[in-house]
């Protein structure tokens, strides 16, 4: 039986795992025994990035929100009771955009939920 000559398949692993490591410093680039456990770890920390931006960008819509309805006499969560009393149904990245970008329309909306809580 031929004897099978590895170093293609190794040369091919090791390369995918220099290409993800471009960019890192030391011998974390350009040493496989560091790459790769830093190439594993940046995926660790990528995918709970992932995650994270999500509830982030969140807190910054909940934050403008906030912010946009006080000058109504309003803070966010009786805002947001006010939208879901009158049936109003607009995610917060929308409603921080409104605000920002359509304040007359914004208005419109935050003077709907005040009615709603007031009856």
């Amino acid at each position: 039986m031929a004897r099978v000559k590895r170093g293609v398949t190794a040369h091919a692993k090791h390369k995918k795992v220099y290409k993800a490591a471009k960019g890192f410093r030391g011998r974390r680039k350009n040493t496989i025994r560091a790459a790769k456990p830093a190439v594993d770890k940046a995926g660790q920390y990528a995918f709970a990035g992932r995650k994270l931006k999500k509830r982030t960008f969140r807190a910054l819509w909940i934050q403008r929100l906030n912010a946009a309805v006080r000058p109504f006499g309003m803070t966010y969560s009786r805002f947001i009771d006010g939208l879901s009393k009158s049936g109003v149904v607009v995610d917060r990245k929308v409603l921080s955009d409104l605000a920002i970008h359509e304040p007359a329309a914004f208005q419109a909306i935050a003077e709907k939920a005040k009615a709603a809580l007031a009856a």
